[in-house]
């Protein structure tokens, strides 16, 4: 079996916890001054639009369809479903595109490239269904950040929860920013992305945690608590590369041969779980410090039974 980490090894991880703070701090930061200034570009599934769906007699190359719809004004997410001979594209709302123009525009376009190519689908998404679906997206990251702190301060501690619920407010915020930035289209599949890493990057902060309260109950007491992160940080961190390098793996294939249907979604992964595993380390386990945990904290109390007239009662 490979071993990552030598024996006796332990990696001073909390000794650099503040400068890496700060640089996680100033990434969200910025990625919240990108999606003030430059906003998200929502998909169709959130602003409403027109979708438009033809069909080719026989294959058809997507690129040379978009070429055609270029030249006729329309800009919008084109891509093949179902079949290599079925093309979508979805066009956002803009002054002057109606349903019917972009419908004449995208027929136009697609004769040139087949002049028996068919109309399948023209359908508008009003802009309430759109609405309705960004306050539904926002009410499901607040409410699983919330059922996330209730659970870790009940399994744990709730200076851990505070810390694990910060680190993955900043997972969410910075993969965000990454969309904001470059105005990469967010649709429902990036916004379940999002949620996988939020479901993801848990499981890491778990893992951690579970081992800083095994180690509370046996190590030396002279041990400091940076010391006693350190040490399990060390611990779990051969399980973090095979488990996080593996599933990169996945994703980048993922990135490259996936397409454009699944880019969104898998640069969300890619990016959430880099950055996820970095806030596993350093963030969570820097605000339990900040808010001052202790040993005493982590270990669990026990409860004294006594025998009174053949009853047990507990103190």
């Amino acid at each position: 079996m490979m071993q990552f980490i030598k024996d006796g090894m332990i990696i001073p991880f909390m000794k650099f916890k503040g400068m890496v703070e700060i640089g996680c701090l100033l990434l969200v930061i910025a990625s919240i001054a990108s999606m003030a200034i430059k906003g998200l570009n929502w998909g169709l599934d959130f602003t409403g639009g027109v979708v438009v769906e033809t069909e080719y007699p026989q294959e058809v190359d997507l690129e040379t369809v978009k070429q055609a719809y270029a030249a006729e004004g329309i800009v919008g997410t084109t891509q093949h479903f179902g079949t290599s001979k079925d093309v979508v594209i979805r066009v956002a709302p803009k002054e002057g595109l109606d349903q019917q123009t972009v419908t004449t525009l995208v027929m136009a376009a697609s004769k040139k490239v087949d002049p028996n190519v068919k109309l399948s689908r023209s359908e508008y998404v009003g802009p309430a269904v759109g609405e309705e679906l960004v306050q539904s997206g926002i009410l499901a990251i607040v409410v699983s950040l919330i059922a996330i702190l209730a659970y870790i301060a009940f399994r744990f501690e709730w200076r851990m929860a505070t810390g694990a619920v910060i680190s993955l407010a900043y997972d969410v915020i910075v993969v965000m920013g990454v969309f904001s930035f470059w105005q990469i289209e967010y649709d429902l599949t990036v916004l379940a992305s999002v949620l996988t890493v939020v479901g993801y990057s848990l499981n890491d902060k778990i893992v951690v945690f579970d081992r800083i309260r095994e180690n509370a109950t046996r190590v030396a007491r002279a041990m400091s608590m940076p010391s006693l992160f350190d040490l399990s940080l060390t611990q779990t961190l051969a399980r973090t590369i095979i488990t996080s390098g593996t599933t990169l793996i996945t994703v980048i294939s993922l990135i490259v041969f996936g397409g454009e249907m699944i880019f969104g979604f898998a640069l969300a992964l890619f990016v959430g779980i880099i950055f996820g595993t970095i806030s596993s380390i350093y963030v969570a386990s820097t605000w339990a410090l900040i808010l001052g945990i202790e040993r005493v904290n982590l270990i669990p109390k026990k409860i004294e039974k006594k025998e009174t007239d053949g009853f047990e009662t507990m103190d």
